[in-house]
């Protein structure tokens, strides 16, 4: 009470507008019906008031969230950018360096550990950026600011589970402005739902046991679908003739690589599509003078992991880079 006091006093005194202590205000009775929600879930009491002491309402996780950035590059400006030459360095290097355990994992779930690597790169550049923020902190704000309450209500409660389960402390459970937790950066919920315990020490630790990192992504990646037998898919050459609504992802848009082929489709060197059994979708992210690409079931995997087709392709190329 004595620090809210002196925070509106201070505020008084720098000129900060009545609706921002009023958003203050309005954020601490937010977070005692969020405390209410946890106790019904079961959450002990020693967990609800360390995670949420101290906690106040985040204007920088709000700004970050409401200007993402607009300009939209090409993905022949971006995939150079994601994919530089220093970072398929370090993931050969990781990679040589985890190999033991990576393969080991592969083999167990079923997931080749090169995509494990690219993943673990692209999500935060091998556990070098993982966010700082409070996730509590920052998933109550987010929660309380409403466009997206649902949600992110459904976030706190899962990040209040993983606590109670003993996985970390409060004061440890850094993220994202997001949420986003950790090397592989999930979501509570993602967390709940597909993080494993790598080493078998008791606890699911992503923020700083790669073993439990790459079990985790790989997990993850299981459960979504993922066929080892297959890669992702290759950039290929299109007549400019085709056909713009054979593209997309959707389900019934998938067609075999001779069915491909009779339509034109090629190798980005010319040559003839691979004879193989599988089904493939073609895409054109930027426009139809962009890339294309003929993608597989695994690159609709990694969909799963992030809708984001330039998020999918920089893992992609990442770790067709890793060897």
């Amino acid at each position: 009470m004595r620090k809210r006091l002196m925070s509106v006093l201070v505020a008084i005194g720098l000129g900060i507008s009545s609706s921002v202590l009023a958003a203050d205000a309005g954020f601490d009775e937010y977070v005692l019906g969020l405390k209410a929600e946890a106790r019904e879930n079961g959450i002990s009491e020693s967990i609800i008031n360390s995670a949420f002491d101290g906690i106040e309402f985040t204007e920088r996780a709000v700004k970050a969230d409401k200007n993402q950035p607009e300009k939209k590059l090409t993905l022949d400006e971006y995939i150079p950018r994601a994919v530089p030459d220093w970072k398929v360095e370090q993931a050969n290097q990781l990679y040589r360096k985890h190999k033991e355990a990576l393969d080991e994992i592969g083999k167990q779930l079923g997931v080749q550990p090169r995509f494990i690597v690219a993943l673990w790169g692209v999500e935060s550049n091998f556990g070098r950026l993982t966010g700082n923020y409070n996730v509590i902190e920052a998933l109550s704000t987010l929660a309380y600011e409403g466009r997206r309450e649902a949600f992110f209500r459904n976030q706190v409660m899962a990040a209040l589970e993983i606590l109670n389960a003993g996985h970390i402390t409060p004061s440890k459970m850094k993220g994202s402005w997001a949420g986003a937790m950790g090397q592989p950066q999930f979501m509570p919920t993602s967390f709940l739902a597909y993080a494993v315990d790598g080493n078998n020490d008791g606890r699911i630790d992503i923020w700083n046991t790669e073993v439990d990192v790459f079990a985790s992504a790989a997990n993850y990646l299981n459960k979504s679908g993922w066929d080892d037998k297959y890669t992702w898919g290759r950039q290929v050459k299109i007549p400019s003739s085709i056909n713009e609504s054979l593209l997309g992802i959707e389900k019934d848009k998938g067609r075999s690589l001779a069915e491909w082929q009779q339509l034109g489709i090629r190798r980005l060197n010319g040559q003839s599509l691979p004879k193989v059994d599988i089904k493939a979708w073609l895409i054109q992210p930027d426009d139809n003078h962009g890339r294309a690409y003929l993608i597989y079931g695994n690159y609709q995997t990694l969909l799963k992991w992030n809708r984001s087709h330039y998020f999918a392709l920089a893992v992609s190329h990442l770790a067709d880079k890793i060897r």
